[in-house]
This record gives C-alpha cells, structure tokens and sequence, in this order.
C-alpha cells in the first residue's frame, strides 16, 4: 500500500520518445509543446526527456529510464514502445508504483498490448 508521502512531490512528467521530424510532429515534440518540459537548476541539470533517434544507443535509453524511474519529482514515465521494446528487460523488471510507466504509441509504431509490461501484470493477476 503506497502513503501520501510517495507521491506527494511528484509534479512531473518524464518522456522517452521518438524524434519529431519536418513532416511529422512526434511524442516527445508534441509534449513539450503541451508544456511539460522542464529542466533542473544548478550544477547537475536534469531534463525530464529524452529524444531517441536512430543513433541513439541502447545504453542513452537505459540510463534515462533508470534516472527517470528513480528520481523523487516524477510522477509518470511515458515511453514510446518501440522504444520500450529496446530495453524491454529493464521496463518489464520494473515494479515500483511510482513513477508509473506508460507505453505509448508513435505515428509510425501502432500500439500493441501484447507487448506492454503493465497489461501483462494485470493479466497475470486475473489468471489470463
């Protein structure tokens, strides 16, 4: 059971996503339009989005998830999932409540629910 205190401070948004390219306006473009872009103050400034491109490394993604997950300011983690599915042992190992993550879908990637880590728990529960 979660209290008050594990998520009382997380006013953030954090997203992993595809690049936005001229014809298209993708995942993490068309959020920080919407305003939930944010970056830390002081020495070690931290964004709360990652941009993944086709040279992104495997390695980028992990560590943004893992520093995402566990930062205290954030209460959602939505991550496109093709992406998903590049560090799918790290999104499917994941268990804690907070930050909650989310596989959304892209333009050029339909969603699909057999992938997601959070539909299969919750089948899993209800013996499907």
């Amino acid at each position: 059971m979660s209290s008050q205190a594990d998520y009382k401070d997380r006013e953030f948004l954090a997203v992993i996503g595809d690049e936005a390219t001229p014809l298209t306006q993708d995942s993490v473009t068309g959020l920080l339009l919407a305003g939930i872009g944010h970056i830390t103050t002081g020495a070690e400034a931290k964004k709360n989005f990652l941009v993944v491109d086709n040279k992104t490394e495997t390695a980028a993604i992990e560590s943004a998830f893992d520093s995402f997950t566990e930062r205290k300011d954030i209460g959602i983690v939505l991550i496109n999932q093709h992406i998903a599915d590049r560090i799918r042992h790290r999104v499917d190992s994941y268990t804690a409540a907070f930050p909650t993550v989310l596989e959304i879908p892209s333009k050029d990637h339909p969603y699909d629910p057999e992938k997601d880590s959070v539909l299969r728990r919750v089948r899993r529960l209800f013996g499907e």
